[in-house]
């Protein structure tokens, strides 16, 4: 059964440990129930988290995000003996900011389809640009409008997550998704490439296998963290968890439950250690 806690967060206790959620921008925690579902099926819990709602009252630049979130989780009674973090896409890029902050509550974690930072300045100028204009949509345009532009981006594979009804709710967080393009755009991060060996956790990494550009990130990042695998969802574009769900479930439930993130595993799709080729 699916609790309902902090406007949206949807909590399924299933087992020993608890893995916490961060949809991608344009999202929503109701995004993950059936990821959530397969992951309860293999004595995996799960916290699905509304991002939205710390952009609820105030503007919350992305270095203020990490200690909040880590502060909120920490407050928060485990119903199991680990807790990891998952996040993807932009709530991939949310996740490493909460990771990088010391004495986290994460045991392990997984980032998939995440972009660790632009390193030219112009690039990130161009994207808050670009990213200004998508949250004049987002608060303005017609909703549907904004959701079919955003789905047709090719990073994306021009389908939609979710059935357009199901979008409703996400309505009436148009506020905080304009203000997300904002304060958490890709173009105000700044580059964390420095800075991710400092994630001493074990971590799984994981791209689709047809996502050229993040496969390229992803080999980058896992090669800077101490303790991270590279996983490579088979036929899977940026999205991931609805393009290869199973697979993903399956990948997730193992890694977790085997104590470490720096094991190759034998199965369909690919694994690959930081020092394989």
């Amino acid at each position: 059964m699916i609790h309902i806690s902090k406007v949206a967060d949807e909590r399924r206790a299933a087992g020993a440990m608890e893995c916490w959620l961060l949809h991608g921008a344009v999202g929503m925690a109701a995004d993950w129930r059936g990821f959530a579902k397969r992951l309860a099926m293999a004595h995996t819990g799960t916290r699905a988290v509304d991002l939205w709602r710390f952009l609820e009252c105030q503007p919350m630049p992305l270095a203020d995000f990490g200690p909040a979130f880590n502060a909120d989780a920490g407050g928060e009674v485990s119903r199991g003996t680990g807790r990891a973090l998952l996040g993807y896409s932009m709530g991939g890029r949310l996740a490493l900011h909460a990771l990088l902050e010391k004495d986290h509550p994460w045991q392990a974690a997984v980032i998939v389809s995440a972009h660790p930072g632009l390193e030219d300045p112009a690039e990130r100028a161009s994207r808050r640009s670009a990213d200004a204009e998508w949250a004049s949509m987002a608060l303005t345009a017609n909703w549907q409008d904004f959701l079919d532009a955003w789905n047709a981006q090719s990073v994306l594979g021009g389908a939609a997550i979710r059935a357009p009804q199901a979008s409703g709710g996400l309505m009436m967080r148009r506020r905080e998704i304009a203000r997300s393009f904002v304060d958490w755009s890709l173009g105000c991060q700044e580059p964390l490439w420095e800075r991710l060996h400092e994630i001493t956790i074990p971590v799984l990494w994981v791209v689709g296998e047809n996502d050229a550009k993040f496969r390229e990130l992803a080999g980058r990042a896992v090669a800077k963290i101490p303790h991270a695998t590279l996983a490579i969802a088979p036929g899977s574009g940026h999205r991931v968890p609805w393009e290869a769900e199973p697979w993903l479930a399956e990948r997730l439930a193992v890694f977790l439950n085997s104590g470490t993130g720096d094991r190759a595993i034998a199965s369909p799709g690919r694994f690959l250690h930081k020092n394989d080729s």
